[in-house]
């Protein structure tokens, strides 16, 4: 017997092929597509709104985000830094993205996203450290409500939902604002993250920069939407469409999504449609998958171009304001640039500091069996100098508080639960 003629086969042929009338939509879809075109400000009327504190100060931002990115990348070509992707062309999205949170809320960067994390009150150098190959990390999250620098693609995502859902379990008025590239959205925890976070309604924002590449893949050979941001409907949540070049427009965008998700709206997904101008690490040759042309329209498009034009328009880009912006800049690369070529104090116990807050025996172990070969090598150096550690040596200061005596830690870190790290901000 059939499933029809089981159940009668009273129905219709018609009715049978419809769902039941108890289905619906469980949104209107209508309200979750992005605009058919990019969000702008500048060059619109809407610029004519703008204060002139506010553009004025991001045009500061992005000259000293533009510098920094050079400043970086002539640090690789020094040997100063192990890799850096470059942000070039891509800083009205970092500026913005620290502009649009509050002291309370919490930054979830890419590798990409050291200028966000600068922007956000981070020291430059403390934000390298990871690239530089000195530290997982290099500074203490909580001290600036910023995550570590992800370099697995994506899986910042579902910890930004996390945070963001307790928080709100919790009442606290935190938001999560994650950045993640074009080539992020083809990985799992995409998915994952706009899935918990649509049903959860956390209060996050997902920031895709779309910059035109995952490495030297284009975006038409990772996905057919019509645009990143119509992948939002599928998850329940509105995109948003915005130029990623146009600084007050990413701003105003993002800035409307976190008070949206602050006041228990929940989730946006954010494409801003921007370019990388550099290669994608200074390890690329970017000369293989696209042309000299392609670059040369998308600097025709430069955000602190952009920024420029409207200056130049209201007559706020005075030569003085224009020097002391450029003298600022000049000092932060002057300074970071120092202080990169001083080689740092490293302990190679600080291995297995911060894996855990109580550490697993096998780490107890392995770091037993380190500073066993540490005394060991100390005691063949022992008076040769700076290589031994006599007792007529001082100790050294770890970056953390602690002391240190030919590599071997004296004083432990602090494994407490949840323990702040003491001595990070003080790093050099």
């Amino acid at each position: 017997m059939t499933v029809l003629e089981q159940s009668g086969g009273s129905r219709s042929r018609e009715q049978w092929l419809a769902p039941p009338p108890a289905w619906k939509p469980r949104a209107d879809a209508t309200a979750l597509l992005p605009d058919p075109e990019p969000h702008r400000v500048l060059g619109t009327d809407a610029a004519e709104r703008l204060d002139s504190g506010l553009l004025t100060d991001l045009y500061g931002h992005l000259v000293r985000g533009r510098r920094y990115n050079t400043q970086a990348t002539a640090l690789t070509r020094q040997g100063r830094l192990a890799v850096y992707p470059s942000s070039t062309g891509q800083e009205a999205c970092q500026v913005a993205a620290a502009l649009a949170l509050k002291e309370q809320d919490w930054l979830f960067p890419s590798y990409r996203d050291t200028l966000a994390a600068v922007a956000r009150g981070l020291d430059p150098v403390q934000a390298l450290t990871l690239l530089r190959g000195d530290w997982h990390t290099g500074y203490d999250p909580y001290a600036h409500r910023v995550a570590p620098l992800s370099t697995p693609l994506a899986t910042q995502l579902p910890h930004a939902v996390g945070l963001a859902h307790a928080a709100r379990l919790k009442g606290d008025e935190v938001v999560a604002l994650v950045l993640v590239g074009d080539g992020g959205t083809s990985e799992g925890d995409f998915h994952e993250a706009l899935n918990f976070a649509a049903v959860w309604q956390a209060p996050v924002v997902f920031l895709v920069q779309n910059n035109g590449f995952a490495i030297s893949v284009p975006l038409a050979k990772q996905t057919a939407a019509p645009t990143l941001a119509h992948k939002a409907v599928g998850y329940g949540m509105p995109g948003r469409l915005v130029d990623g070049n146009d600084a007050p427009a990413v701003l105003e965008v993002l800035s409307a999504a976190v008070e949206q998700a602050r006041r228990g709206g929940g989730p946006t997904l954010i494409e801003a449609v921007t370019y990388r101008v550099e290669a994608h690490t200074n390890a690329d040759d970017a000369t293989r998958y696209r042309t000299d042309e392609q670059v040369e329209a998308w600097r025709g498009h430069d955000p602190i171009a952009l920024m420029e034009h409207e200056l130049t328009a209201r007559g706020l880009l005075t030569d003085e304001f224009t020097a002391s912006v450029r003298k600022e800049a000049e000092e932060m690369a002057a300074d970071l640039r120092t202080r990169m070529h001083q080689d740092p104090r490293l302990d190679p116990m600080d291995l297995f500091a911060h894996v855990y807050a109580e550490q697993t025996g096998q780490l107890r172990e392995q770091a037993a069996l380190l500073r066993a070969e540490l005394a060991a090598e100390e005691e063949v150096h022992a008076g040769d100098g700076p290589h031994g550690s006599t007792g007529d040596t001082a100790p050294a200061r770890d970056p953390y508080g602690g002391e240190t005596r030919g590599g071997a830690r004296v004083q432990a870190v602090p494994q407490a639960r949840g323990a702040a790290h003491p001595g990070r901000e003080a790093r050099p």
